[in-house]
């Protein structure tokens, strides 16, 4: 209930990008994870040929969310929303009409194209709308992205049931309906010239060494949190020798962010100063992966209630990252746009999101590895032992950098305390 009173105490802007993130996840995990599937299952694809599909949708959005970034600066995060939106349905569109290599590869770069111009654009106006209530809208923010990435799996799996092609067109029918809602209903906002070339914006960020240091110190974040969707599921499925107990992962997930997000929030908002929140979400969300690792190896559950206790420290070890992910993001969220000035909002989440995701790329690369090693060497423990390691490197650095007095004090309330 607080949570619905809180949405309603926010312009309608904000509540419409709401929805938008939850309509967002919700088409993009009904189709990217069953994505690979298709392709080679379906069209008979290589998994090199698959690996290159996939390597360029990833490949086209990480690399051009500096593009994306500063048109929301130049242009306006409006149009850039709306643009990418429509991108996003082109590119799911093809996805289900094409089944040359040509027509994927184009699926896959206006597909990660559309997510290079509207994760940094939301992400600024939504930062610009909300003024001082930053925390508590990025905290929403979470919640529907959530809520999205466990609906859309779920929808993703009862289509598939009928075909890929009817999930693809269901999600790119997502991101039509999202564009319309922008176009009709999402306010336009005037743009403040930065003052200097798209070059010139650029090199003003880029030298900002506190803000990189910073961005850096977020591959943790970033890895540990696309283990929700490889480590954890599979540790689950491995604990109980049933492939749906992936499913309870993300269920769990969905419950703690609707029943705890804003309160964790809004208890610690005013408490401390928002790095040492960063860096102690950051290792929680890395001190995640010791119950799972305790029990990693133990070989085929006996009974029914034998894979129930070994569920048991995978479900801890995810709704503990889960509350890692709620203490760190809307503070990491709320404290990027104070870096620098207003008008270059966009460039600096759009330059945010590059540096972070690549080198969170690599840290997947890592993980990936150790899963690898592990089962050779017989050392499943190995990837979880990596992702602790991950987590508790990313929050020193981030604590390092508090200590240097390196990082901004976002705006306050009159009321908060430093």
């Amino acid at each position: 209930m607080n949570t619905w009173r809180e949405i309603r105490g926010f312009p309608l802007a904000i509540r419409l990008l709401l929805v938008n993130q939850l309509g967002v996840n919700t088409g993009f995990y009904l189709l990217i994870p069953y994505l690979a599937t298709h392709l080679g299952q379906d069209l008979g694809m290589s998994a090199a040929v698959v690996g290159i599909v996939l390597g360029v949708r990833n490949l086209s959005q990480q690399g051009l969310f500096l593009i994306g970034g500063s048109a929301a600066d130049r242009l306006g995060a409006r149009g850039v929303i709306i643009a990418g939106c429509a991108l996003r349905t082109v590119g799911f569109a093809l996805f289900a009409l094409g089944d040359g290599l040509p027509v994927l590869l184009a699926a896959s770069v206006l597909s990660g194209l559309a997510g290079a111009l509207f994760n940094p654009a939301v992400r600024a106006y939504l930062a610009q709308e909300a003024g001082e209530r930053k925390a508590e809208a990025f905290a929403l923010f979470n919640v529907f992205a959530t809520t999205g990435a466990l609906i859309g799996p779920l929808l993703g799996s009862a289509l598939l049931f009928v075909d890929f092609r009817v999930s693809a067109l269901t999600a790119a029918g997502i991101f039509a309906v999202l564009t319309l809602a922008q176009a009709l209903a999402l306010p336009a906002r005037e743009v403040t010239p930065t003052g200097g070339s798209v070059l010139a914006d650029w090199r003003e960020v880029l030298s900002h060494r506190a803000f990189l240091a910073f961005s850096l110190a977020m591959v943790g974040m970033f890895t540990m949190e696309n283990q929700l969707y490889l480590l954890l599921p599979d540790g689950a499925r491995r604990a109980t020798g049933w492939d749906g107990a992936a499913g309870l992962v993300f269920l769990i997930g969905t419950v703690a962010n609707l029943t705890l997000q804003l309160r964790v929030t809004r208890a610690l908002k005013n408490r401390s100063s928002r790095a040492r929140w960063i860096a102690a979400g950051l290792a929680l969300m890395g001190l995640a992966f010791v119950p799972p690792m305790a029990v990693a190896g133990a070989g085929e559950p006996a009974g029914a209630a034998g894979a129930a206790l070994g569920l048991l420290p995978v479900l801890a070890g995810a709704l503990l990252l889960y509350v890692g992910v709620m203490v760190a993001q809307p503070f990491v969220m709320e404290l990027i746009p104070a870096f620098g000035r207003s008008e270059l909002t966009g460039t600096y989440f759009g330059i945010f999101y590059a540096v972070s995701g690549i080198t969170a790329a690599v840290g997947n690369t890592v993980v990936g590895w150790a899963i690898d090693a592990g089962g050779r060497g017989a050392a499943a423990w190995l990837p979880w032992a990596c992702c602790l390691a991950l987590g508790l490197a990313s929050a020193a650095g981030v604590a390092w950098l508090h200590r240097l007095r390196a990082l901004p004090v976002p705006t306050e309330p009159a009321t908060a305390t430093a």
